[in-house]
């Protein structure tokens, strides 16, 4: 147990210099710093034998492995899309590519209704259970493709891709509330462009471009695996 406290204590410094960090390369919302102080990102790891060298660099600005191919994003990229979004509590999200459900947790934090789609079956299958167990209840999660969204529950007041798009889905723009705000990346090299579409009316939107990222492809269909 006393290990464990330990252990416990460290984790939060960690998740302290991470948030002065975050702080210096701009994030000011408090909300958003607030949520990932609180957010164990050293457990959404794949419990394999190379985490404990993950757990080394839990707490660092680091895009990280999380199996079926995909990486769990950098925080300051987490933040910053969170940023963005300006998201008020009891906002209906819906998430674009769920992974190992950290950015997730960040919404669920800061009050968000989240609906949030995840293609891998292996990670759609794992981050259900995981983040219940890990106190993240509340989120409603699908296996699916992301470019069709999910116009049974539309509309949506806020929308956030965590995958690299070649374009803006045509079906996530038509289930954007009005006044709501879509954050998405574009683009198909090793880095792409964040995007801010705010849907001013039925077929008006308002875009804002800011600078590069890097994330894995958003892929159509659903994985078989």
């Amino acid at each position: 147990m006393l290990l464990n406290q330990e252990n416990e204590y460290l984790f939060q410094g960690k998740r302290k210099r991470l948030v002065e960090q975050l702080k210096e390369k701009g994030i000011s919302s408090i909300e958003v710093l607030n949520a990932m102080l609180k957010i164990p990102r050293h457990k959404f790891f794949d419990n394999t034998t190379d985490r404990p060298a993950l757990l080394d660099h839990a707490y660092s600005d680091k895009a990280l492995k999380i199996g079926a191919g995909q990486t769990i994003s950098h925080p300051f990229t987490v933040a910053f899309q969170t940023e963005k979004l300006n998201l008020v509590k009891g906002d209906k999200v819906l998430e674009i590519g769920t992974g190992c459900g950290y950015q997730t947790a960040v919404l669920i934090e800061m009050g968000a209704k989240v609906f949030s789609i995840e293609r891998q079956k292996e990670l759609f299958d794992k981050t259900k259970v995981f983040l219940p167990g890990i106190g993240y209840r509340g989120a409603k999660l699908f296996y699916g493709d992301g470019y069709k969204g999910l116009p049974q529950h539309a509309p949506f007041n806020k929308i956030i891709v965590t995958a690299a798009a070649p374009y803006i889905p045509d079906d996530l723009l038509s289930q954007l509330a009005i006044g709501g705000s879509l954050i998405i990346p574009l683009g198909e090299g090793e880095e792409q462009i964040m995007n801010l579409i705010v849907k001013k009316s039925g077929t008006e939107f308002e875009k804002h471009t800011f600078g590069k990222f890097k994330f894995v492809p958003m892929l159509q269909n659903k994985s078989g695996k």
